[in-house]
C-alpha cells in the first residue's frame, strides 16, 4: 500500500500588533526619533542589532526619554557614566530589560513606520480634523527629537541638526514644511545637516518644539 503523505501543519503567523491610537504613536514616534538621532556604536558591523542600550549626551534627552517609555508602559534602567580628564562630561545610557525588549521595539519601530508614513504621505482625501492636528504634532516630536538628540550645528544665520540618518533627516524638512518652516538638507562630513533660517523661523521651530521639563 503507498504510502500516506504527511500532512504538515501551517505555521502559525502571530496576529498583528492592534492599531496605534494617536497618543500612542505620538509617543513610539517620538521615541523612535530620539534612538536614530543616536548613531550605533563605531566598531558595530553587519545587520544593526534589534535591541542596543541608547546612549545620550544631554541629561534632557535621556529623561524625555524616559517619560516616553514610563506613558508606553515599558520599564528602562537610566545609567550614567562620567569619563573625560580634563573636560569631564557626562553618558546617560538608558536599558530596558530583557523581558520587555521584544515589546520596545515593536512599539519603536511601528511607531516609526507609521509616524513617517503620516508625514512623508501627503493627507488623504477628506482626512479628519483630529488627523491633520496629529501630523502637526508628530512633526513637533520629531523636531524636539532632534533638538534633544542630535547634533547642534549652530551658525549666526542658521540653526542646523547634525544627522547621520537619512531617513530622520527627510522626515526633518517635511515636518518643517508642515510647521510652516522652510528647512535644508544638505551633505556634512560623514552626517547629513538639516537647517532653518535664524530669526522668525528658528523662533517657530523652537516654540513648536518647547516640551515642559521632563520629571
Amino acid at each position: 500500500m503507498a504510502p500516506q503523505p504527511t500532512v504538515l501543519d501551517r505555521p502559525r503567523v502571530p496576529p498583528p500588533p492592534p492599531p496605534m491610537d494617536w497618543l500612542t504613536l505620538g509617543d513610539a514616534f517620538e521615541v523612535a526619533c530620539l534612538v536614530r538621532c543616536t548613531p550605533p556604536p563605531a566598531a558595530e558591523r553587519g545587520p544593526i542589532e534589534p535591541y542596543r542600550p541608547v546612549e545620550f549626551n544631554r541629561e534632557d534627552a535621556a529623561l524625555r526619554m524616559r517619560q516616553l517609555l514610563n506613558r508606553l508602559d515599558v520599564p528602562v534602567e537610566h545609567e550614567v557614566v562620567s569619563g573625560g580628564l580634563r573636560r569631564r562630561y557626562e553618558l546617560h545610557r538608558l536599558h530596558v530589560p530583557r523581558d520587555h525588549r521584544a515589546a520596545y521595539a515593536e512599539l519603536r519601530e511601528s511607531g516609526w513606520r507609521r509616524g513617517r508614513r503620516e508625514l512623508l504621505g501627503g493627507p488623504a482625501p477628506g482626512a479628519s480634523t483630529a488627523r491633520a492636528a496629529w501630523r502637526s504634532r508628530l512633526a513637533a516630536a520629531a523636531w524636539r527629537s532632534a533638538l534633544l538628540a542630535g547634533g547642534r550645528h549652530v551658525r549666526r544665520h542658521i540653526l542646523g541638526i547634525r544627522l547621520t540618518d537619512r531617513e530622520l533627516a527627510a522626515v526633518l524638512v517635511r515636518s518643517a514644511a508642515l510647521l510652516d518652516v522652510p528647512a535644508l538638507l544638505r551633505p556634512g562630513a560623514g552626517c547629513f545637516v538639516v537647517s532653518v533660517a535664524d530669526g522668525p523661523d528658528r523662533l517657530r521651530i523652537m516654540d513648536r518644539a518647547a516640551l515642559a521639563p521632563a520629571r
